[in-house]
């Protein structure tokens, strides 16, 4: 009767432990709360906003280019002068100085679609820098959901252990009073003893791990006060069985960030290539100026002189040479391409070797966790019988204690199972684009 009361007892601590705080979070509050306050997601974000500032048509080069500029200048000259009829002449330290004010516009009307090329390819670069933001929140989305479930694990191993502790403590008790009233021997109770004292030790271990876990949380969910106590509103590890194979294939051909990214690559590749090609063609320039000068003289009729005027020009022209420096470009390009292509190969070769081994441990997992469940209600069902045998004196203490062992072991087992089948869940969605529903 004693141990069923022990069994409700470890049932309370593990599902109220978890909850003792000031505040609890669920999964999708804990990843809301870090997409708002991550350092590494705003500095994703911060990136994306640059790639997004960079798509515009004057980046491209379809606007012209308007310039002011003014100039002053001057010179200080001395000159000597000799004439055929041997007379001289002479000026020392003339001053002259000119002032040029000019508003000029220059316009690459035609580059071999050079421009329209670069546009699109920026547009690209907008789109991969959304794709990297995405990258970088499924990344998140996925070691918060890890981090959340490894703490409810960790958390229910100290309610397991500090069961362990107090079916030790009553073990000791009885060893104790069988001891008090001679019946027991004193090795006996010593060894019970022994017994409390490792449990505790592994007990205190148990609250570090537990502790670091909640600091890794405060971390990732940008937490100034590490100290502060977060709680999880989960006490169980509840795994999804219902993910179909053919189904989480379709999805990662479709949604897997790094395919996308890897095809976006490609794009860009084939777009550096047209950007070379385009010098092959005649290039059109149209350029305008309107502009003031003033220029003062110090020696000869003039004092000064000022002009204002207007002037135009277009210029036709077509690279015929460059040195051969070109069909290399194109030619280093084109090796590029196909560096994309077979990275996307490669990205795909991965993501598929990935997504198999993961669902086949996924699915094996599945399997052992109901013989883990099985095996934890016999170990259970094990200890009482055992120890309503010791309490009666039927049963030794070194058999108690691997019955005791027996049922730690198991929940051990299960809960482990229980976290990796979680975390081959966490990756197959995270593969297929899916780690979204976990929000």
């Amino acid at each position: 009767m004693r141990l069923k009361k022990l069994l409700l007892l470890n049932a309370v601590i593990i599902n109220s432990f978890i909850g003792v705080s000031q505040e609890t979070y669920d999964l999708s509050e804990f990843i809301k709360t870090g997409m708002e306050h991550n350092f590494a997601l705003q500095i994703a974000r911060n990136r994306q906003e640059i790639s997004d500032n960079n798509f515009t048509l004057g980046n491209a080069g379809f606007f012209p280019v308007l310039d002011l500029s003014a100039r002053q200048s001057g010179n200080v000259t001395s000159s000597w002068q000799t004439f055929q009829d041997e007379s001289t002449a002479s000026t020392r330290g003339i001053h002259n100085t000119s002032t040029n004010t000019g508003l000029n516009l220059g316009w690459n009307l035609f580059s071999g679609f050079r421009v329209r090329t670069t546009y699109s390819r920026l547009e690209e670069l907008k789109e991969q820098g959304e794709l990297s933001t995405r990258l970088a929140v499924e990344r998140y989305i996925a070691r918060i959901t890890s981090e959340y479930y490894n703490y409810i694990q960790q958390t229910r191993q100290v309610g397991n252990l500090e069961y362990a502790v107090s079916l030790s403590k009553e073990r000791y008790r009885i060893d104790e009073e069988r001891y008090n009233i001679g019946s027991g021997s004193r090795l006996q109770m010593l060894q019970s003893r022994v017994f409390l004292n490792a449990d505790s030790s592994r007990l205190a271990r148990q609250y570090e791990i537990q502790r670091a876990s909640q600091i890794r949380l405060n971390e990732l969910i940008g937490t100034e006060d590490f100290d502060v106590l977060l709680g999880v509103k989960d006490t169980m590890i509840i795994v999804n069985p219902d993910l179909l194979y053919e189904e989480l294939f379709d999805n990662t051909l479709e949604q897997n960030i790094n395919l996308l990214i890897a095809a976006s690559n490609q794009v860009i590749s084939e777009y550096d290539r047209d950007i070379i090609a385009s010098r092959t063609y005649p290039y059109v320039q149209f350029n305008t100026g309107y502009g003031y000068t003033f220029n003062t003289y110090q020696a000869g009729n003039m004092s000064n002189q000022q002009s204002l005027g207007f002037n135009y020009g277009l210029t036709v022209g077509i690279n015929i040479f460059d040195g051969y420096n070109r069909r290399r470009e194109i030619s280093n390009a084109m090796i590029e391409i196909r560096n994309r292509e077979l990275s996307y190969l490669q990205v795909m070769q991965e993501v598929k070797a990935d997504l198999m081994t993961i669902y086949r441990a996924y699915e094996n997992n599945l399997r052992l966790l109901e013989l883990e469940y099985q095996n934890l209600e016999t170990a259970r069902e094990n200890m009482e019988i055992a120890f309503e045998r010791y309490r009666l004196g039927v049963l030794a203490g070194i058999e108690l204690r691997e019955v005791q062992k027996s049922l730690l072991e198991a929940e051990e087992r299960l809960l482990s199972i229980q976290y990796q089948t979680k975390l081959a869940e966490i990756s197959l969605l995270q593969l297929s684009g899916r780690i979204a529903e976990y929000l």
